[in-house]
């Protein structure tokens, strides 16, 4: 079934929401698919992390209604898991004690030796097959990122909330954990929410990226990205996007109506 034809996974519906006297969104609507990667592509203090914490029930919009599967966030609760911008592991714990810590304080301690069997399977996907046993101390920033994106798998969440992982690497190790991110997803098939203000980064990962104005926030353009992965931000295919991007990003913001977006 086409994607244009299932119920929404995430639904945002006309939501608006104001800190003290700044207006941050007004009537803000947009849809995720079960399964998409999209990307929330906009400058700095625009409100992306906000609306991680909306979907994710942390806060509540003023007016609208925010929907995971036909859930309030509050109830779907349990099919989160954030990666954010600081990897925030536990600096007494070694690796593999930092991936299962996630489960521990959701599920309990009962499930403990299964837990480790699954962190270190998920330490080996993310490419630190033998560094389970390392303290936070002892690794480069990279593997510290890997451990937390090895973290927010552990308890399969069916969302990952992802606030700009990958800002604070060197552009290498950010180029290999993008690259990671999508062979993870295409294994397990979470919905993502992934927050960055790097047109390339946004590029790279998505299915579609909405492209979000500066306070008081509106969505510019959706553009749908089907080019196949692994993809490069320079292949010609992406040009025209990065272009596209480009243009919304520099040129006047103009809020447009969510009708009849989604332009390649």
């Amino acid at each position: 079934m086409p994607a244009a034809a299932c119920a929404p996974y995430i639904r945002f519906g006309n939501v608006s929401l104001a800190f003290g006297a700044q207006t941050v969104f007004t009537d803000l609507s947009f849809d995720v698919q079960a399964g998409e990667f999209v990307c929330l592509l906009g400058p700095s203090g625009c409100g992306k992390s906000t609306m991680l914490r909306l979907v994710s029930g942390l806060i509540a919009p003023a007016t609208g209604r925010i929907g995971i599967a036909g859930k309030h966030p509050e109830d779907a609760y349990a099919d989160f898991s954030f990666v954010f911008q600081n990897p925030r592991l536990a600096n007494w714990r070694s690796a593999l004690d930092n991936v299962t810590l996630a489960s521990e304080l959701r599920f309990g301690m009962k499930g403990r030796p299964g837990y480790r069997a699954r962190a270190a399977e998920l330490l080996a996907l993310v490419g630190l097959p033998n560094e389970g046993h390392k303290l936070p101390m002892q690794m480069s920033g990279g593997e510290r990122q890997r451990v937390a994106l090895a973290r927010a798998l552990h308890v399969k969440p069916k969302t990952l909330l992802m606030d700009e992982p990958f800002s604070a690497l060197d552009v290498r190790t950010r180029l290999a954990m993008q690259n990671e991110l999508v062979a993870l997803w295409q294994r397990q098939r979470s919905t993502v929410l992934f927050v960055t203000h790097d047109m390339d980064e946004a590029l790279i990962l998505a299915d579609r990226i909405i492209v979000l104005s500066p306070k008081p926030t509106c969505i510019i353009d959706i553009l749908t990205l089907e080019q196949p992965r692994p993809r490069r931000s320079d292949d010609a295919a992406l040009r025209s996007a990065r272009q596209r991007l480009h243009e919304l990003m520099h040129g006047q913001a103009v809020c447009s109506s969510t009708e009849n977006q989604g332009s390649t």
